[in-house]
């Protein structure tokens, strides 16, 4: 008696298919086994719009020029009483008329 190999009742083509298809996955389980483990330890990225806030940044100088101007004027009206001694201006000119 004769022994013969098994026939393999796919086509040529779908057995060249089913190795390409063998070899790809092969491949790819060497190099999920092959991977190293990666951490991302960096701290996440800043942007500088988050922290830096301009609008209130330039709103807060308005409010501090502001300031030092009132400042100044207050300093000059001051100044100009001590130079006068102090003297008031509060005369009152009214004129009665009687008809």
């Amino acid at each position: 008696m004769l022994h013969r190999a098994p026939q393999l009742t796919t086509p040529w083509a779908n057995r060249d298919l089913q190795r390409a298809w063998e070899k790809t996955y092969q491949d790819h389980r060497k190099k999920v086994q092959n991977a190293q483990p990666l951490v991302d330890t960096h701290p996440p990225q800043t942007y500088s719009h988050l922290y830096l806030k301009f609008k209130k940044l330039k709103m807060e100088e308005e409010r501090l020029s502001v300031i030092n101007r009132d400042n100044c004027l207050l300093l000059q009206r001051v100044a100009s009483a001590m130079r006068t001694r102090g003297q008031t201006d509060s005369r009152n000119h009214f004129t009665h008329r009687r008809s």
